[in-house]
Parts: C-alpha cells; sequence; structure tokens
C-alpha cells in the first residue's frame, strides 16, 4: 500500500533562509542603542574642557572605527536583503567587530585615567 501523503518537494539550496522580521527588529532595536551609546561617549568625551593628550588618539581611533562598523550594520539591517539568514549573520559579524572595537577604546581611556597617563605625559 503507498502512502498517501503528498511529499514535499526538495528544498533548493539556492533559496536564501529567511529570518523572521520580528526577529531581525530585535537585532536593530540592540544595534541602534550601543550605536547611540558609542556615539554620546564619543561626543562627551570631546566635549570635556580637559586637555587632550597623544595617547588619547588611539582610544578615539579605535572608538570612531567601531562606530563605523555599526553605522555599517545599522545600514544593512535597515534593507530587506538583511531578512536573508547569510547576510543577517554577516551584518551581526560587522556589528560585533565594531562594538568589541568601541570597548576597545572605550578600556584605553578608562585605563589611561585610572593609571595616571594624562597627568604624567603633561609634567614632561
Amino acid at each position: 500500500m503507498a502512502d498517501s501523503t503528498p511529499s514535499l518537494p526538495p528544498m533548493d539550496p539556492s533559496v536564501a533562509k529567511r529570518l523572521d522580521p520580528a526577529f531581525r527588529n530585535g537585532s536593530v532595536t540592540a544595534i541602534g542603542v550601543v550605536l547611540a551609546f558609542s556615539l554620546g561617549f564619543l561626543n562627551n568625551w570631546a566635549a570635556a574642557t580637559v586637555e587632550w593628550i597623544p595617547g588619547d588618539l588611539f582610544a578615539v581611533a579605535s572608538i570612531a572605527v567601531g562606530i563605523v562598523f555599526q553605522v555599517v550594520a545599522m545600514a544593512g539591517m535597515l534593507a530587506i536583503e538583511s531578512l536573508e539568514e547569510a547576510k543577517y549573520r554577516r551584518l551581526i559579524r560587522i556589528f560585533m567587530i565594531g562594538l568589541a572595537l568601541v570597548s576597545l577604546g572605550v578600556l584605553i581611556a578608562i585605563g589611561g585615567d585610572a593609571l595616571g597617563y594624562g597627568k604624567t605625559l603633561l609634567k614632561r
């Protein structure tokens, strides 16, 4: 006796797996919040009245490049193509690189202040 249930056609490997838009929306929100924090941190630091030292450029460069990565990830997430799983994963990797760079820059800035680099370099 043959099975009378209809079989599904084989999946075409060229068809990209798509994500649920609600899932992507959460990622857009998270990227937006982190991007806003990154921009806010850089803005507050730039507006500070303290004198900058050459060592601050390492932190600023890391934060600025990280922000560029985050903006690229945000712009990509807003495109409809980001619903394709491969593109979504690529954009998440780009965002994570940006997050790591911004975090590194913030740690360099905080570490420099905690270790007193600004005070010792200005006395020379």
